[in-house]
């Protein structure tokens, strides 16, 4: 299949089209379910010119690592993450570029921003926080950018945890909360995501988790994934979101609440490894790719952690390019009557955490 062609297949997947294109490819759909979809997440760089800011972002800021700090907790709590972040926008492809864009140190990746994906990495007393979100990019027909939502999602729930206003074991309502403040904030704001919440409670040595859509996380200890997200989808390539519709388009967006995300709790141990990410990663890399290279994690020192991040988002990014290969993606396509092959074209955030001990 030539590339380009596998491009547009991915494209009519997971892009909302105007409602006439939509009535020949998927005549079982109704407009509002595809516009509710929330316009996922391939777009071509021609449809970001005429966004302030997007097509120079999309060309610079495609990679960057950042880490949970050490924390002075007390000897009685001897666990604490230590986690990188790695990501990749869909637009660094390796169809565009001839030679692959090095990690460096730019404005915007401080700001944790892969593409339309935003993601988080705090602390606060006792606790360690880590959240990703995947905006939904077909906001970009209706004049929207889509990063704005994820973004402000994330650093509302990263002040809350910050400043406290949050409960360890209640990762949902963290999420509710943020979601809230956006809410409630005067400024204008439109868009969709998913989002994944994950909080370490040191003092109970227990993993808390919310996931609303088709973002996730896995654990894995010796070599193995002994738990994983499930994803919410309303149908294929429809997951939960939260949503804030212009009001024009209030009735035909589809809107999840925080409280509808997937909750589980689980007592880690120390040397486990907490990977969260966009469905840019799991669309793109099936576990067994992903534990292979986790097994070449070296040790929990950060330099380690964040060499493995990057790895796994490069390769994702890379096999969400190629057209002859069946992703995991393209495996749960055809399981729904698609005929497809090739990875998905998609941002890419990974967030790699190991538990290790506070002393070290």
């Amino acid at each position: 299949m030539p590339p380009n062609l596998h491009v547009k297949l991915c494209r009519l997947l997971s892009l909302w089209q105007p409602p006439v294109l939509l009535s020949r490819m998927f005549s079982v759909m109704t407009y509002g379910r595809v516009l509710a979809r929330a316009f996922a997440n391939s777009v071509s760089q021609g449809e970001l010119d005429y966004l302030p800011g997007v097509s120079s972002f999309s060309q610079s800021s495609v990679y960057g690592t950042s880490y949970s700090k050490p924390n002075s907790a007390p000897s009685t709590n001897p666990f604490r993450l230590v986690s990188a972040v790695g990501g990749f926008s869909k637009f660094d492809s390796p169809l565009r570029r001839s030679s692959r864009i090095p990690p460096r140190a730019v404005s915007i990746l401080d700001k944790r921003l892969y593409g339309d994906d935003a993601c988080f990495v705090t602390y606060h007393n006792t606790t360690d926080v880590l959240g990703v979100a995947d905006g939904v990019g077909g906001w970009r027909n209706y004049g929207i950018d889509p990063s704005q939502f994820s973004k402000k999602l994330m650093e509302a729930c990263e002040m809350l945890v910050k400043t406290g206003k949050f409960v360890p074991n209640q990762p949902s309502e963290l999420l509710a909360s943020g979601y809230k403040e956006l809410l409630e904030d005067k400024a204008p704001l439109a868009g969709s995501s998913t989002a994944c919440i994950v909080i370490l409670d040191r003092t109970k040595q227990t993993l808390h988790t919310a996931n609303l859509g088709d973002s996730g996380f896995m654990i894995v200890r010796q070599g193995e994934v002994i738990h994983r997200s499930t994803e919410q989808q309303h149908t294929f390539n429809t997951p939960y979101q939260l949503s804030m519709p212009p009001e024009e388009h209030r009735g035909e967006v589809l809107h999840d609440a925080a409280e509808d995300a997937d909750t589980t709790s689980f007592d880690l141990e120390l040397g486990d490894i907490i990977l969260t990410a966009t469905d840019g990663l799991f669309d793109n890399m099936p576990d067994s790719v992903i534990l292979k290279e986790l097994s070449r994690l070296k040790d929990s020192k950060y330099e380690s952690i964040k060499h493995t991040a990057w790895s796994i988002a490069e390769q994702a990014r890379d096999l969400s390019y190629d057209p002859d290969y069946l992703s995991p993606f393209a495996k749960q396509a055809r399981l729904n009557g698609y005929d497809v092959t090739g990875g998905k074209p998609d941002d890419i955030t990974v967030l790699l955490s190991m538990v290790t001990g506070a002393s070290e």
